[in-house]
């Protein structure tokens, strides 16, 4: 009975975030054909190129990561942004998530603290009644969108397994993300597909985000480096929640850059996991 209230609770908050908090808008394909030629003329499969991205991070090792996450609906448009690091061989990342300002042009809300863990999201300074020293965890497999969308950031290696599941890719061509040469591919994935190929950690949230998005099809633009590993990714969802009858589109992009960077995320203890009733906003 407590972990289903605390799952429960967990959705109301998070959704909170990119709706309550936010106002979210309350006030808030290509063909997998030939393959692209890459610079040596040998044909390379868009397709299979893809689905070796969260490998290629997994042999990086760390990063620093910036993320956005737009959403839009009956006209209006929020967007939220973030800063941090993560450990792919660990699945470990955290990131600093501010918040816009109000509709009505309050004042900004102090920055959330996300800890993210294979199977988990801690949030700090999430207010809402929550003491100022705890966290609030969540299980993001109990999350009808598995935490893709409603932390108000993507996890970036999750971002990656969505690429798991790519069904049709193509080449666009060269270009550069801050600098750095990258190889620009245009897709549509299936979040069912990437499910399966999934890494232990991110297999449950991305069958639960497979089941409730309102299609399990995500098209994107990733950016891909020479090593093959991801510089930028940007999906688009399209999630349907109990609060509004209308699809929320949902842009999130992942930038990922500083690889090697030291990371060191360290999880909460249990006394300092809030087990309280989280008030509505």
């Amino acid at each position: 009975m407590a972990e289903r209230q605390r799952r429960q609770m967990g959705a109301a908050v998070l959704w909170g975030i990119v709706a309550g908090v936010c106002g979210v808008c309350a006030g808030a394909a290509g063909c997998s054909g030939g393959g692209a030629a890459g610079e040596d003329g040998r044909a390379v499969d868009p397709v299979e190129t893809l689905h070796r991205a969260a490998d290629a991070l997994v042999e990086a090792g760390t990063s620093k990561a910036r993320t956005s996450m737009e959403m839009a609906t009956g006209g209006t448009r929020v967007t939220i942004r973030g800063q941090g690091v993560y450990d792919y061989r660990k699945q470990l990342g955290e990131l600093k998530v501010l918040l816009p300002q109000d509709p009505s042009g309050a004042s900004e809300h102090r920055p959330i603290t996300e800890l993210l863990a294979p199977g988990a999201l801690f949030m700090k300074n999430r207010g809402a009644g929550v003491p100022a020293d705890k966290w609030v965890r969540v299980e993001t497999a109990s999350l009808s969108d598995g935490n893709l969308v409603t932390g108000g950031a993507t996890d970036p290696f999750a971002a990656a397994e969505v690429l798991r599941g790519t069904r049709t890719a193509t080449y666009v061509g060269r270009t550069e993300v801050a600098g750095t040469a990258v190889r620009h591919y245009r897709g549509t994935a299936d979040l069912t597909m990437a499910a399966e190929d999934a890494s232990v950690g991110g297999r449950d949230s991305l069958r639960a985000a497979a089941k409730g998005f309102a299609t399990a099809r995500v098209p994107f633009d990733v950016y891909l480096d020479d090593q093959g590993r991801i510089r930028k990714v940007r999906h688009r969802f399209s999630f349907v929640n109990g609060q509004q009858k209308e699809a929320v589109a949902v842009a999130s992009t992942t930038l990922l850059y500083d690889f090697g960077a030291a990371v060191d995320v360290r999880l909460p203890a249990v006394g300092d996991i809030y087990a309280g009733r989280i008030a509505e906003e």
